[in-house]
């Protein structure tokens, strides 16, 4: 589907959201969930007390003909999320830790995952920090196209109204994910798992009693949690199979850096740390990177060459195509022999 058409949807989608933000008198998160809510119910406005009123209620009924989401495929319904949550952002002055993996991202991540499983049958995938499920199902989205069939996701998160938003884009697009309210750090109930998927929080955890049992914990003061989902990631993964996070580039530059260095070569095999490109952040020490873990078994073994680099501009195609060539090269070469 066209990126004019998923705009047309959004079109649509944003008129039913806005006619019951007005009608409910809620903010524009509550009303996109019960404008989502109504569609997944068989495109029913739900009615309580009078409230939406009748000419209300028409107006929503007449939306949803329109809309028609049945027969649009998963991706777009992903973009059409996506887009009307860029919109709560704006509209609730939401906080900063419940932004949105941008798509740039989530698909330089999902083309990563794409050639280093290449030769793995992916039926399991799991995000210890899901938040709208909009990275988790980027990558479902773009396995299910390399003919990575009936993926089974599982995504956990303790941000209730972030699971809200997770769970009517996976019930929109029919994806096979269940979610979990809870603390990631305390023990998951999900099996082990072919791939890991994350755009990771960061900053300290502050519960430090849980953290007593993870090698990735500070010596002193509040451990980072990115360090500690992480851990907890290569936990659930089968041996060989792979872990994939967005995390700080400065992830190897601070005083924890010889503990956590220390704990991923006891595990896992570091694969990759390939920075993203650095117009996407204009902090420059908000930039972000790529971390391909590897966890020990199966067939996995360290590559000859570790995966380093920064993805060039967007703009000069010339070298980002080049790069993504020596991408496919070093796992021609390390992963897939």
């Amino acid at each position: 589907m066209s990126q004019q058409s998923v705009q047309k949807l959004f079109e649509l989608f944003d008129q039913g959201t806005m006619l019951l933000q007005s009608a409910l008198n809620c903010s524009y998160l509550d009303a996109m969930l019960e404008n989502a809510e109504n569609i997944i119910d068989d495109n029913t406005v739900r009615v309580e007390d009078g409230v939406p009123d009748k000419e209300t209620q028409e107006k929503l009924t007449k939306i949803y003909k329109q809309l028609d989401l049945k027969n649009v495929n998963a991706e777009a319904i992903r973009q059409l999320i996506q887009l009307s949550f860029l919109k709560v952002i704006r509209k609730d002055v939401i906080q900063a830790n419940h932004q949105m993996t941008p798509d740039t991202i989530g698909l330089l991540m999902a083309f990563l995952i794409e050639k280093v499983t290449k030769n793995t049958k992916i039926e399991t995938i799991f995000d210890p920090a899901v938040g709208t499920a909009n990275l988790l199902t980027t990558v479902i989205n773009q396995l299910d196209k390399d003919e990575h069939e009936n993926i089974q996701g599982f995504g956990i998160d303790n941000d209730d109204s972030m699971l809200s938003v997770a769970s009517v884009n996976v019930a929109l697009q029919h994806a096979n994910v269940d979610l979990f309210h809870q603390d990631s750090v305390s023990a998951l109930d999900i099996p082990q798992c072919d791939l890991a998927v994350s755009d990771l929080p960061i900053g300290y955890y502050p519960l430090d009693n849980n953290t007593k049992d993870y090698q990735t914990r500070a010596k002193e003061g509040h451990s980072f949690v990115h360090h500690l989902l992480i851990e907890q990631s290569m936990n659930y993964l089968k041996p060989g199979k792979f872990g994939v996070f967005l995390v700080p580039s400065s992830l190897f530059q601070t005083k924890e850096t010889e503990g956590f260095i220390k704990w991923i070569h006891s595990v896992a095999y570091l694969q990759g740390f390939v920075n993203l490109p650095a117009e996407l952040f204009a902090n420059p020490a908000a930039q972000k990177s790529i971390l391909l873990l590897q966890r020990h078994g199966g067939d996995s073994k360290q590559a000859t060459k570790v995966l380093l680099g920064e993805f060039p501009s967007f703009k000069d195609k010339n070298k980002f195509a080049s790069f993504m060539q020596e991408i496919n090269d070093w796992v021609t070469i390390n992963i897939n022999k």
